[in-house]
């Protein structure tokens, strides 16, 4: 099984502030690091690094830096397919950290919006019954559809997690597989429940701190979080998802309680420490997890 990851990449920006600034306010802010990113981005490096065959397509400008993405992808054990467009600026998160481990996060998604359908079906060339698409919620709507039906097309098992929300997911859901979503993005469609009923034979919960759960018509199973020092949250989420489908991949493609404990322990190293793509567990520290 192999992942076909299509979504944004990125560069973050990290800033720590003593809180959020409110409408109208200057405040000060100290630089923590700059790191690669994007949600898409963050799935496919986590997925590879956890021993997952994995191909990623974005696109980014001719700019410095859609360079430095790609120089910096060069050392993930990942196949890139990073498309350079004119008169496009490569994507940038901006993102604020509170004393809390609180963020907040800004993200562009110029780039991210010039994938055309056309280029979407295309990251697909050479997939394969059984294979995954993730997808996140950075792109258009016509080039989600495409990638979602040339996936169905294909008998690809397709995965989202819809975020940032667009309101055109509500009529995609009979194309996908699996859902991953928090509270929030849940509620936003109506529950759990509701998202079911709508096409995902698969729904994966997260909860933060109170853990995760597997959600299908047939029941439920719920997974504690892992005990941690919270320091920054920084893509915690892609981190989870990533490695609950990793780990489900490896061995037979069924999601389980053990998936997500392995993306659990994922989450709880990686929001253990500053940063984004460089927070996420190394190769070593996949082995480790996943050998439990």
């Amino acid at each position: 099984m192999r992942a076909f990851v299509i979504g944004n990449a990125a560069l973050d920006e990290t800033f720590s502030v003593a809180d959020f600034p409110a409408p109208g306010a200057s405040i000060f802010g100290t630089m923590l690091s700059q790191d690669l990113g994007g949600k898409g981005l963050n799935q496919a490096v986590t997925m590879a690094r956890a021993g997952l065959a994995c191909r990623f397509a974005a696109a980014v400008g001719h700019d410095a830096r859609g360079e430095e993405i790609a120089r910096r992808l060069e050392a993930e054990p990942l196949e890139a397919h990073l498309t350079a467009l004119d008169g496009v600026a490569s994507d940038l998160s901006m993102i604020l950290m509170t004393g809390r481990g609180e963020n907040a996060v800004i993200t562009t998604r110029e780039a991210a919006s010039a994938v055309t359908p056309a280029m979407a079906q295309a990251a697909l060339e050479g997939a394969a019954a059984g294979d995954l698409l993730v997808m996140q919620g950075n792109l258009g709507a016509e080039a989600t559809r495409a990638a979602l039906l040339r996936a169905r097309e294909r008998g690809m098992k397709s995965v989202v997690n819809p975020s940032p929300l667009q309101p055109f997911f509500a009529d995609l859901w009979p194309l996908v597989d699996i859902v991953f979503v928090n509270e929030g993005e849940a509620a936003a469609f109506g529950g759990t429940d509701a998202l079911l009923e709508a096409g995902p034979r698969e729904v994966v919960l997260t909860r933060g701190a109170r853990g995760a759960a597997l959600i299908t018509r047939q029941g439920r199973i719920d997974v504690p979080a892992e005990p941690c020092a919270v320091i920054d949250t920084t893509g915690a989420g892609d981190c989870f998802m990533a490695v609950t489908l990793a780990s489900a991949a490896q061995r037979g493609g069924t999601l389980d309680a053990r998936a997500l404990a392995h993306g659990a322990s994922a989450a709880a190293l990686t929001v253990s420490r500053a940063g984004t793509v460089g927070a996420f567990p190394d190769r070593a520290e996949m082995a480790r997890i996943l050998a439990t």
